[in-house]
């Protein structure tokens, strides 16, 4: 079928593209999907083995322990729980793929780990290692230290038909010497009620997970049933979708966005603004994830975009200077033919949300495409390293400024499922605040965020983006992307930071004109028998004495430990925060031998 738009109403293009896409995707919907939403809590029966507890359990679910705590009220020390106990740990209940109901857990590989291990023992028979090798793309036996893994765990949101006395649910593993009777007896519930929420499953056999109604498992002490409600028509259509592309890419990591994902991202701009909490103060605008701004508003506040508002000019687009209800904002004004740059960028900052990531407030999509930040005062890291008219940055608010823009990585890289790599880090791209703390800029807008997807493995190729100077080996000549990536890039920041010189190095000679990487040009001077010696003749003369030699000599090595031409020897962002954190308080427990040995620095060389 082809529709053509443009013989249409002069309504906009994008409300058009809503209309035609809910008709067309609806009723297909309905048909093929097998779940449209899920609920917002589920619990996992977890069974407590020899070696395990609280801690543990809470670091591979990503809950914390006080949280995990509320759904167990028969434990009376948390520090002291004995093997053989379950413990309920809740977890949301999502649709995936319009297929099945289940949630994926991105679980740290350790050494030694196979998918059997981390399946049977890590998460105590939650899942298989089938199911666990499906959805992963290492060899069951050969997976990497550290690597993040895929774990999906089943569950259930109820049956209506069956009863509508429970809206709680708990993934079950049975095992050995466990029955029907058994269960139903410790759950609360009556045999037959448990049939029916099992069709079919033999409960004699020891093994399998089951469903079981949470009202007896907690002993009553659940309040409450609280079950998600179904998304409206438009998010139905995008579900759909995305559940088809998602199938279509088992296994594979995904670029936001890729050609195919337009229209996903078409509807996802028009819902956001249903989907966002909007609250607006006189001390500025709080929200959860966008608003939508009229173009009125966004006119009037740069006055019609005048160019003495213009504060930047980007790939995309200019950005302008403004302040709307009573907030600092910079405003983006894009070319409507950037509708996927743009749509990824919403579609992503709307979800990801951290103090040392430049925060967006909101969007507009009126004539042309808006997007709308909050103002940065102080400009770009690199303006202020290499700019005329600048005070220079002391030594303490450079390292301080590394750390935060670390910790905006660590957090894309560690806390956000899916995970994203930034894949421009620059100095350019760490702003400045009036605090003169570092954020990072999020570039989804010229492909800076890729996402790797739950099914996907941590690394994938995909077309060059980014900056020269900046770029691995790994990436610069096969595309190879992971988010050792952002840590190579990283380093070169810091090297920034210490020689406050271009990421490409010129160097003249009465002969010639050559150009050398920072990072070539700092292996030369660490590689010397004195190094430190060698070190202070390129730090940013503006510093003058003014810096501790052991600090600077230290951030230097953490550095090279960033730029290794191996990814697997780079360390990892929450590594790097680490090590940053002890070089901002003290420097006197961090020699340079611990930077490759001592635990306190999560073994930074191996990447752990």
């Amino acid at each position: 079928m082809i529709i053509n738009l443009k013989k249409r109403s002069r309504r906009t293009p994008l409300v058009m593209f809503l209309l035609v896409l809910e008709v067309l995707l609806m009723s297909s919907f309905k048909a093929k999907a097998k779940c449209k939403s899920g609920c917002k809590l589920a619990l996992a029966s977890y069974y407590v083995w020899e070696g395990s507890n609280l801690t543990y359990i809470s670091a591979i679910f990503g809950k914390e322990i006080s949280e995990i705590l509320k759904h167990n009220p028969n434990v009376a020390n948390k520090d002291s729980i004995l093997t053989g106990e379950r413990v309920n740990v809740p977890f949301s209940c999502e649709c995936l793929n319009s297929d099945f109901l289940g949630h994926t857990f991105i679980y740290k590989a350790e050494f030694g780990d196979t998918y059997d291990k981390i399946a049977n023992t890590v998460f105590a028979n939650l899942t298989t290692e089938d199911w666990v090798h499906r959805v992963n793309t290492y060899k069951p036996t050969r997976i990497p230290t550290g690597s993040p893994i895929n774990v999906t765990v089943n569950c259930s949101c109820g049956d209506v038909h069956v009863s509508k006395d429970f809206g709680l649910f708990a993934t079950y593993p049975l095992r050995p010497a466990e029955n029907l009777s058994s269960v139903a007896e410790a759950a609360g519930v009556s045999s037959g009620l448990l049939e029916k929420y099992n069709p079919g499953y033999n409960f004699s056999a020891g093994t399998g997970i089951v469903f079981v109604p949470a009202k007896g498992i907690t002993r009553g002490a659940i309040a409450g049933i609280i079950v998600a409600a179904v998304a409206g028509a438009s998010i139905l259509a995008f579900g759909f979708y995305f559940g088809l592309y998602r199938k279509k890419k088992l296994a594979e990591a995904t670029l936001l966005p890729a050609a195919s994902d337009h229209d996903q991202y078409l509807q996802q701009a028009q819902s956001s603004r249903s989907t966002s909490e909007q609250t607006s103060t006189s001390t500025g605008i709080t929200v959860d994830k966008s608003v939508e701004f009229s173009y009125e508003e966004l006119a009037k506040a740069t006055n019609d975009f005048d160019n003495a508002n213009k504060i930047g000019q980007g790939g995309f687009g200019s950005v302008y200077y403004a302040e709307l209800r009573g907030e600092k904002a910079a405003i983006k004004k894009m070319d409507m033919q950037a509708s996927k740059e743009f749509l990824a960028e919403l579609n992503v900052l709307t979800h990801v949300h951290h103090l040392n990531l430049v925060r967006l407030i909101g969007y507009c999509v009126e004539g042309s495409l808006f997007l709308v930040y909050e103002y940065i005062e102080n400009g770009n890291l690199g303006q202020h390293l290499r700019g005329s008219g600048m005070d220079p940055f002391p030594w303490p608010t450079r390292v301080q400024i590394a750390l935060d823009s670390a910790r905006g990585l660590e957090y894309i890289h560690e806390h956000t499922v899916p995970v994203y790599i930034h894949r421009d880090i620059k100095s350019a791209n760490i702003l400045i605040d009036k605090n003169f703390r570092g954020k990072v800029v999020k570039k989804v807008a010229d492909f800076g965020l890729t996402k790797l997807t739950e099914y996907g493995s941590n690394s994938l190729h995909t077309r060059l983006v980014g900056t020269f100077g900046y770029m691995p080996p790994e990436y610069a000549q096969y595309g190879d992307v992971s988010p050792k990536v952002d840590v190579y890039a990283f380093g070169v920041v810091l090297y920034e930071l210490i020689s406050a010189m271009e990421a490409v190095v010129k160097t003249n000679t009465s002969v010639t004109s050559e150009s050398k990487g920072l990072v070539a040009l700092f292996e030369d001077v660490l590689g010397q028998p004195d190094p430190r010696e060698d070190l202070a003749k390129i730090v940013d003369p503006r510093l003058g004495k003014d810096y501790p030699v052991e600090s600077v000599y230290k951030m230097a090595q953490l550095a090279k430990a960033c730029t290794q031409e191996s990814p697997q020897l780079r360390p990892s962002m929450r590594s790097i925060v680490v090590a940053l954190m002890t070089l901002s308080s003290t420097t006197e427990d961090w020699d340079v031998g611990s930077l490759y040995d001592n635990q306190a620095l999560v073994n930074l060389m191996s990447g752990r």
